[in-house]
Protein backbone atom coordinates (compact mmCIF):
# COMPACT_ATOMS: atom_id res chain seq x y z
CA UNK A 1 0.00 0.00 0.00
CA UNK A 2 1.12 3.37 -0.66
CA UNK A 3 -0.06 6.10 0.48
CA UNK A 4 1.21 9.92 0.36
CA UNK A 5 2.23 12.83 2.77
CA UNK A 6 -0.79 14.14 4.40
CA UNK A 7 -0.86 17.39 5.91
CA UNK A 8 -3.99 16.83 8.61
CA UNK A 9 -6.38 20.29 8.96
CA UNK A 10 -5.26 21.26 12.42
CA UNK A 11 -8.63 23.24 12.74
CA UNK A 12 -9.84 19.97 12.49
CA UNK A 13 -8.08 18.15 14.82
CA UNK A 14 -9.56 17.15 18.14
CA UNK A 15 -8.47 19.84 20.95
CA UNK A 16 -7.46 17.15 23.16
CA UNK A 17 -5.16 14.91 21.08
CA UNK A 18 -2.07 16.75 22.98
CA UNK A 19 -2.78 16.02 26.74
CA UNK A 20 -3.04 12.23 25.04
CA UNK A 21 0.50 12.39 23.66
CA UNK A 22 1.27 14.01 27.42
CA UNK A 23 -0.45 11.00 28.55
CA UNK A 24 1.53 9.07 26.53
CA UNK A 25 4.39 10.43 27.77
CA UNK A 26 4.10 9.93 31.63
CA UNK A 27 3.55 6.18 30.62
CA UNK A 28 6.55 5.97 29.02
CA UNK A 29 8.50 7.86 32.14
CA UNK A 30 6.81 5.50 34.66
CA UNK A 31 8.16 2.12 32.48
CA UNK A 32 5.47 1.28 30.69
CA UNK A 33 4.99 -0.35 26.85
CA UNK A 34 2.83 2.61 24.97
CA UNK A 35 1.42 2.02 21.68
CA UNK A 36 -0.09 4.91 19.90
CA UNK A 37 -3.06 4.23 17.21
CA UNK A 38 -4.00 7.74 14.51
CA UNK A 39 -6.38 7.54 12.23
CA UNK A 40 -4.55 7.74 9.08
CA UNK A 41 -7.96 8.19 6.75
CA UNK A 42 -11.90 8.89 6.64
CA UNK A 43 -14.40 8.04 4.20
CA UNK A 44 -18.21 9.23 5.22
CA UNK A 45 -19.18 9.31 8.43
CA UNK A 46 -16.75 9.00 11.33
CA UNK A 47 -16.87 10.17 15.03
CA UNK A 48 -13.19 11.15 14.94
CA UNK A 49 -11.36 13.00 12.18
CA UNK A 50 -8.27 12.35 10.62
CA UNK A 51 -5.26 12.90 12.78
CA UNK A 52 -6.65 11.10 15.85
CA UNK A 53 -4.88 10.01 18.24
CA UNK A 54 -5.40 7.05 20.78
CA UNK A 55 -2.83 5.74 23.46
CA UNK A 56 -2.63 2.54 24.81
CA UNK A 57 -0.85 1.31 28.03
CA UNK A 58 0.39 -2.20 28.62
CA UNK A 59 -2.49 -3.49 30.36
CA UNK A 60 -5.12 -1.91 28.22
CA UNK A 61 -5.61 1.52 29.75
CA UNK A 62 -6.37 3.81 26.80
CA UNK A 63 -6.86 7.64 26.59
CA UNK A 64 -7.66 9.44 23.58
CA UNK A 65 -10.07 8.26 21.03
CA UNK A 66 -10.06 7.11 17.13
CA UNK A 67 -13.95 6.11 16.59
CA UNK A 68 -15.88 4.38 19.28
CA UNK A 69 -17.21 0.71 20.21
CA UNK A 70 -15.93 -2.56 18.77
CA UNK A 71 -13.37 -0.46 16.68
CA UNK A 72 -11.39 0.61 19.83
CA UNK A 73 -11.85 -2.38 21.12
CA UNK A 74 -10.13 -3.64 17.90
CA UNK A 75 -7.02 -1.04 18.18
CA UNK A 76 -7.16 -1.74 21.97
CA UNK A 77 -6.26 -5.24 20.76
CA UNK A 78 -3.46 -5.02 18.57
CA UNK A 79 -1.52 -2.24 20.18
CA UNK A 80 -1.79 -4.83 23.26
CA UNK A 81 0.27 -7.25 21.22
CA UNK A 82 2.92 -4.58 19.68
CA UNK A 83 6.61 -5.42 20.27
CA UNK A 84 9.79 -3.21 19.69
CA UNK A 85 10.67 -3.32 16.38
CA UNK A 86 7.13 -4.07 15.20
CA UNK A 87 6.68 -2.20 11.78
CA UNK A 88 2.99 -0.11 12.50
CA UNK A 89 -0.37 -2.39 11.97
CA UNK A 90 -2.21 -0.76 9.10
CA UNK A 91 -6.14 -1.49 10.04
CA UNK A 92 -9.33 -1.16 7.77
CA UNK A 93 -12.61 -0.67 9.13
CA UNK A 94 -15.77 -0.26 6.82
CA UNK A 95 -19.28 -1.00 7.61
CA UNK A 96 -23.00 0.05 6.20
CA UNK A 97 -25.59 2.09 7.31
CA UNK A 98 -27.43 -0.82 9.35
CA UNK A 99 -24.56 -2.00 11.11
CA UNK A 100 -22.76 0.85 11.83
CA UNK A 101 -23.74 1.62 15.60
CA UNK A 102 -22.51 -1.76 16.28
CA UNK A 103 -19.05 -0.68 15.87
CA UNK A 104 -18.71 3.20 16.52
CA UNK A 105 -19.44 4.38 13.51
CA UNK A 106 -23.10 6.31 13.08
CA UNK A 107 -24.17 6.84 9.93
CA UNK A 108 -21.96 4.04 7.99
CA UNK A 109 -18.37 5.13 7.21
CA UNK A 110 -14.62 3.94 6.43
CA UNK A 111 -11.68 4.09 8.73
CA UNK A 112 -7.87 3.62 8.19
CA UNK A 113 -6.13 3.50 11.63
CA UNK A 114 -2.25 2.80 11.76
CA UNK A 115 -1.02 1.84 15.54
CA UNK A 116 2.98 1.99 16.50
CA UNK A 117 5.54 2.52 19.13
CA UNK A 118 6.00 5.84 19.45
CA UNK A 119 9.74 6.78 20.61
CA UNK A 120 9.70 8.65 23.74
CA UNK A 121 12.35 11.19 22.99
CA UNK A 122 9.94 12.31 20.08
CA UNK A 123 7.60 12.46 22.26
CA UNK A 124 9.85 14.86 25.02
CA UNK A 125 9.97 17.08 21.95
CA UNK A 126 6.69 17.41 21.10
CA UNK A 127 5.57 18.18 24.60
CA UNK A 128 8.21 20.52 25.34
CA UNK A 129 7.50 22.11 22.05
CA UNK A 130 3.54 22.26 23.45
CA UNK A 131 4.34 24.13 26.29
CA UNK A 132 5.93 26.56 24.48
CA UNK A 133 3.37 27.01 21.52
CA UNK A 134 5.91 26.14 18.93
CA UNK A 135 4.27 23.77 15.83
CA UNK A 136 5.65 20.37 15.64
CA UNK A 137 5.04 17.63 12.61
CA UNK A 138 5.46 14.01 13.08
CA UNK A 139 6.66 12.19 10.13
CA UNK A 140 5.81 8.53 10.34
CA UNK A 141 6.97 5.72 7.87
CA UNK A 142 4.28 3.24 7.28
CA UNK A 143 6.66 0.45 6.11
CA UNK A 144 9.65 0.70 8.75
CA UNK A 145 7.90 2.71 11.36
CA UNK A 146 10.57 5.03 11.34
CA UNK A 147 9.83 8.64 12.88
CA UNK A 148 10.88 11.47 12.49
CA UNK A 149 9.95 15.16 13.57
CA UNK A 150 10.51 18.66 12.61
CA UNK A 151 9.79 21.78 14.84
CA UNK A 152 8.97 25.12 13.58
CA UNK A 153 6.91 26.21 10.62
CA UNK A 154 9.82 26.93 8.50
CA UNK A 155 10.94 23.09 9.61
CA UNK A 156 7.23 21.48 8.80
CA UNK A 157 7.20 23.66 5.30
CA UNK A 158 9.93 21.78 4.61
CA UNK A 159 9.26 18.11 4.72
CA UNK A 160 8.73 16.40 1.05
CA UNK A 161 5.29 16.78 0.32
CA UNK A 162 5.90 13.67 -2.53
CA UNK A 163 6.94 10.97 0.27
CA UNK A 164 5.67 7.07 -0.31
CA UNK A 165 3.89 5.63 2.50
CA UNK A 166 4.66 8.55 4.84
CA UNK A 167 2.09 9.74 6.78
CA UNK A 168 2.49 13.55 8.44
CA UNK A 169 0.37 14.85 11.54
CA UNK A 170 0.53 18.28 11.78
CA UNK A 171 0.61 19.53 15.52
CA UNK A 172 -0.52 23.16 15.73
CA UNK A 173 0.50 25.46 18.61
CA UNK A 174 -2.42 25.18 21.18
CA UNK A 175 -5.53 27.14 20.97
CA UNK A 176 -5.28 29.99 24.21
CA UNK A 177 -7.91 32.39 25.27
CA UNK A 178 -6.14 34.86 27.86
CA UNK A 179 -9.07 37.05 30.10
CA UNK A 180 -8.06 40.20 31.47
CA UNK A 181 -10.70 40.80 34.40
CA UNK A 182 -10.77 37.99 37.41
CA UNK A 183 -14.78 38.23 37.84
CA UNK A 184 -17.58 36.25 37.75
CA UNK A 185 -17.95 35.77 34.07
CA UNK A 186 -14.08 34.50 33.87
CA UNK A 187 -14.45 31.92 36.52
CA UNK A 188 -17.54 30.16 34.31
CA UNK A 189 -16.12 31.46 30.92
CA UNK A 190 -12.50 30.03 32.29
CA UNK A 191 -13.87 26.33 32.98
CA UNK A 192 -15.67 26.08 29.91
CA UNK A 193 -13.08 27.33 27.07
CA UNK A 194 -10.37 24.53 29.08
CA UNK A 195 -13.25 21.97 28.73
CA UNK A 196 -13.37 22.53 24.49
CA UNK A 197 -9.31 22.64 24.30
CA UNK A 198 -8.43 26.61 24.70
CA UNK A 199 -5.14 27.06 27.17
CA UNK A 200 -6.68 29.78 29.58
CA UNK A 201 -4.90 32.73 31.33
CA UNK A 202 -6.25 34.83 33.61
CA UNK A 203 -4.90 37.90 34.58
CA UNK A 204 -6.07 40.44 36.99
CA UNK A 205 -3.76 43.01 38.93
CA UNK A 206 -6.18 43.47 41.85
CA UNK A 207 -5.38 40.55 44.41
CA UNK A 208 -8.77 40.16 45.64
CA UNK A 209 -9.48 39.35 42.38
CA UNK A 210 -6.85 37.18 41.26
CA UNK A 211 -7.23 34.25 44.05
CA UNK A 212 -6.48 30.87 43.56
CA UNK A 213 -9.86 29.67 45.28
CA UNK A 214 -11.58 31.50 42.34
CA UNK A 215 -10.02 29.82 39.65
CA UNK A 216 -8.21 26.10 40.40
CA UNK A 217 -6.69 24.33 37.46
CA UNK A 218 -6.46 28.26 35.47
CA UNK A 219 -3.41 29.96 35.13
CA UNK A 220 -3.70 32.96 37.04
CA UNK A 221 -1.73 35.96 36.96
CA UNK A 222 -2.00 39.03 39.43
CA UNK A 223 -0.25 42.14 37.43
CA UNK A 224 -1.15 44.66 35.00
CA UNK A 225 -2.87 43.67 31.55
CA UNK A 226 -0.07 45.74 29.68
CA UNK A 227 2.86 44.71 31.33
CA UNK A 228 1.78 40.92 31.36
CA UNK A 229 0.88 40.78 27.64
CA UNK A 230 4.03 42.08 26.64
CA UNK A 231 5.68 39.17 28.30
CA UNK A 232 2.98 36.54 26.79
CA UNK A 233 2.38 35.98 22.76
CA UNK A 234 -0.33 36.71 21.07
CA UNK A 235 -0.74 34.61 17.61
CA UNK A 236 -3.11 33.50 15.51
CA UNK A 237 -4.40 30.98 17.63
CA UNK A 238 -5.24 33.52 20.60
CA UNK A 239 -8.30 35.02 21.78
CA UNK A 240 -8.20 37.95 24.11
CA UNK A 241 -11.57 38.71 26.43
CA UNK A 242 -11.87 41.94 28.67
CA UNK A 243 -13.92 41.40 31.28
CA UNK A 244 -12.70 43.85 34.06
CA UNK A 245 -15.21 47.00 33.16
CA UNK A 246 -12.27 49.13 34.60
CA UNK A 247 -11.31 51.82 31.38
CA UNK A 248 -7.95 51.72 32.36
CA UNK A 249 -7.75 47.84 32.50
CA UNK A 250 -9.76 47.22 29.59
CA UNK A 251 -7.99 49.92 27.49
CA UNK A 252 -4.07 48.35 27.65
CA UNK A 253 -5.12 44.69 27.26
CA UNK A 254 -7.29 45.80 24.10
CA UNK A 255 -3.72 47.85 23.41
CA UNK A 256 -1.71 44.92 22.87
CA UNK A 257 -4.31 42.81 21.70
CA UNK A 258 -4.76 44.73 18.88
CA UNK A 259 -1.45 45.10 18.28
CA UNK A 260 -1.12 41.28 17.56
CA UNK A 261 -2.58 39.05 15.44
CA UNK A 262 -4.93 37.06 17.88
CA UNK A 263 -7.84 35.81 15.99
CA UNK A 264 -10.59 37.27 18.37
CA UNK A 265 -10.57 40.13 20.66
CA UNK A 266 -13.80 41.37 22.82
CA UNK A 267 -14.73 43.48 25.33
CA UNK A 268 -17.42 43.51 27.61
CA UNK A 269 -19.79 46.84 27.81
CA UNK A 270 -22.45 48.40 26.54
CA UNK A 271 -22.97 49.68 22.91
CA UNK A 272 -22.69 53.23 24.76
CA UNK A 273 -19.75 52.19 26.80
CA UNK A 274 -17.74 50.56 23.83
CA UNK A 275 -18.35 54.04 21.76
CA UNK A 276 -16.52 55.91 24.82
CA UNK A 277 -14.06 53.25 24.34
CA UNK A 278 -13.00 53.67 21.13
CA UNK A 279 -12.77 57.69 21.51
CA UNK A 280 -10.16 56.66 24.35
CA UNK A 281 -8.39 54.39 22.45
CA UNK A 282 -8.11 56.55 18.64
CA UNK A 283 -6.91 58.92 20.93
CA UNK A 284 -4.31 56.30 21.38
CA UNK A 285 -3.69 56.34 17.45
CA UNK A 286 -5.64 53.47 16.69
CA UNK A 287 -7.71 53.64 13.32
CA UNK A 288 -11.45 52.73 12.67
CA UNK A 289 -10.48 49.69 11.00
CA UNK A 290 -8.10 48.43 13.74
CA UNK A 291 -11.04 49.42 16.65
CA UNK A 292 -13.27 47.32 13.93
CA UNK A 293 -11.79 44.27 15.73
CA UNK A 294 -13.09 44.78 18.98
CA UNK A 295 -16.20 42.43 19.29
CA UNK A 296 -18.57 44.48 21.86
CA UNK A 297 -20.58 44.33 22.92
CA UNK A 298 -18.92 40.96 23.69
CA UNK A 299 -20.61 37.83 22.79
CA UNK A 300 -23.30 36.26 20.26
CA UNK A 301 -26.74 37.86 20.98
CA UNK A 302 -28.65 35.07 22.64
CA UNK A 303 -30.29 37.36 25.21
CA UNK A 304 -27.86 36.32 28.00
CA UNK A 305 -28.46 37.94 31.48
CA UNK A 306 -26.87 36.20 34.41
CA UNK A 307 -22.41 35.45 34.52
CA UNK A 308 -23.07 31.92 32.80
CA UNK A 309 -24.97 32.86 30.44
CA UNK A 310 -22.95 35.35 28.97
CA UNK A 311 -19.32 33.33 29.12
CA UNK A 312 -21.90 30.69 27.26
CA UNK A 313 -22.58 33.65 24.53
CA UNK A 314 -18.82 34.62 24.86
CA UNK A 315 -17.41 30.98 24.18
CA UNK A 316 -19.81 30.53 21.37
CA UNK A 317 -18.46 33.68 19.18
CA UNK A 318 -15.47 32.60 20.13
CA UNK A 319 -15.96 29.27 18.82
CA UNK A 320 -17.30 30.12 15.91
CA UNK A 321 -14.69 32.99 14.94
CA UNK A 322 -12.00 29.90 15.16
CA UNK A 323 -13.84 28.15 13.08
CA UNK A 324 -13.85 30.79 10.19
CA UNK A 325 -17.99 31.29 10.23
CA UNK A 326 -17.68 35.13 11.39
Amino acid sequence: MCIDTIRCDPADMAADDGEVLETALRWLEAGQKVSLAVVLSTWGSAPRSQGSYMAVSQDGVFAGSVSGGCVEAAVIAEAREMEAGDAPRLLSFGVEDETAWQVGLPCGGNIRVAVFLPEKALLERVVACHIKREPTALALDLSSGVQSLAEGDAAIDGLPKDAENVFVRVHEAPWTMIITGAVHISQVLAVMARSVGFAVTVLDPRRAFASPERFPGVTLICGEPDEVLAKMKLDRRTALISLTHVPRLDDAALRMALASSAFYVGALGSTRTHAKRCQRLGDHGLDAATLGRISAPVGLDIGAKTPAEIAVSILAEVIAARRGKI
